[in-house]
């Protein structure tokens, strides 16, 4: 019997509406983010092809080889480093280039000096921007239908640069955005509603309280202290959030919304960055666009309604990002975002402006 002839592969194009299954995801940049954003995307088998690449080639190779201990209990991932031609013998787990990062179907770009402790994420652009401007020259030829995610802080501003020089389409230059924000802001609100119902209603600790996919309350703008976060529009099993007599003054609402944007100094102050849970959200990203769910995220994207890159509730898809979703906001909170976006200028001018893209998302939905 002749043997039928496979199938070929459908990549998704810029206007597309057709999926793919990304065969290859690489990581730049094999830190704490990077490596754990590895690992997350073995457990969860959203990458069927990993590839790592560092300035520190010897400590990619070390991190591929760790790593493939992990998925041979799984069987998810192929693995491989990547290194320049003159270090290729050395390492055993080398098998691949920068370049050929730059052919892969989702770059991850988690290079970056991480933040000190005391320190703005703001504050980072100047270093970081170098980092990227470095890593976009040897990755060099991007494939073009590629979809690069920024997780370098500060991650609005990243994007907007990556956007700029990479030269794939706006929509396939993403940023996480405030995710990560949001569930902090989820957790720090099942904590105060336990709380309070233990203190002021006399409820015992194993019945108070409610599980964060009840809670439906969203940070947008800034991924750290610049963020908004959405009172007004928060719900919890679909009521009100400042129904709960827990959030009906406006001062627990701020302090609440300190608190959770405060955590990651916390975080910094005993182990120097946080991992686990953007990377999570890193490979949550991936999935989305491999299934081609059409979720709708808070991620870091060019918006010509403020002419900044920002955090804004997108939908999600193979093609990347294409609806933005400018969400109601009472008067403070757009204040908020308003003063945000002011800031946001300052810092770009010196580097891009204007640069916006035309014709490439859908800004006509509200929530």
């Amino acid at each position: 019997m002749k043997t039928p002839t496979p199938a070929p592969k459908i990549k998704s194009t810029p206007g597309s509406t057709l999926a793919f299954s990304p065969t290859k995801v690489a990581i730049i940049g094999t830190g704490a983010v990077g490596t754990a954003t590895a690992f997350a995307c073995i457990m969860r088998k959203v990458a069927p092809e990993l590839m790592l690449y560092d300035i520190n080639t010897s400590r990619a190779h070390g991190q591929v080889l760790d790593l493939e201990d992990a998925s041979s209990f799984l069987g998810s991932s192929s693995l491989s480093s990547c290194s320049y031609a003159q270090d290729t013998p050395r390492f055993s787990s080398t098998t691949k280039t920068p370049q050929d990062c730059g052919q892969a179907d989702i770059i991850v770009v988690a290079a970056g000096n991480p933040q000190a402790p005391g320190e703005s994420r703001d504050n980072l652009l100047y270093h970081n921007q170098l980092i990227l401007k470095d890593i976009l020259t040897k990755i060099s030829p991007i494939k073009p239908t590629a979809i690069m995610i920024m997780v370098t802080n500060p991650v609005n501003l990243m994007t907007a640069l990556a956007q700029k020089l990479s030269g794939l389409p706006p929509n396939q230059v993403i940023g996480t955005g405030t995710i990560l924000d949001t569930a902090r802001l989820r957790t720090a609100i099942k904590k105060a509603l336990q709380h309070h119902q233990q203190l002021e209603e006399g409820y015992a600790e194993n019945e108070s309280g409610f599980i964060e996919s009840s809670i439906h309350a969203n940070v947008i703008g800034d991924h750290g202290d610049k963020q908004v976060a959405l009172w007004s529009t928060a719900t919890v099993g679909g009521y009100p959030l400042t129904s709960f007599n827990a959030f009906k003054l406006l001062n627990t609402q701020i302090e609440v919304a300190k608190s959770s944007a405060a955590k990651v100094y916390e975080i910094i102050e005993h182990k120097t960055a946080s991992s686990f849970g953007i990377a999570v959200i890193i490979a949550e990203i991936i999935d989305t666009i491999a299934s081609n769910k059409k979720a709708v995220l808070p991620l870091s994207v060019y918006s010509k309604r403020y002419d900044v890159c920002l955090a804004l509730p997108v939908v999600l898809s193979a093609n990347g990002i294409g609806t933005i979703i400018y969400p109601q906001m009472n008067e403070r909170e757009q204040a908020a975002l308003d003063e945000y976006v002011r800031a946001n200028r300052a810092i770009c001018a010196p580097f891009f402006h204007p640069r916006g893209p035309k014709g490439i998302f859908q800004e006509e939905a509200r929530l």
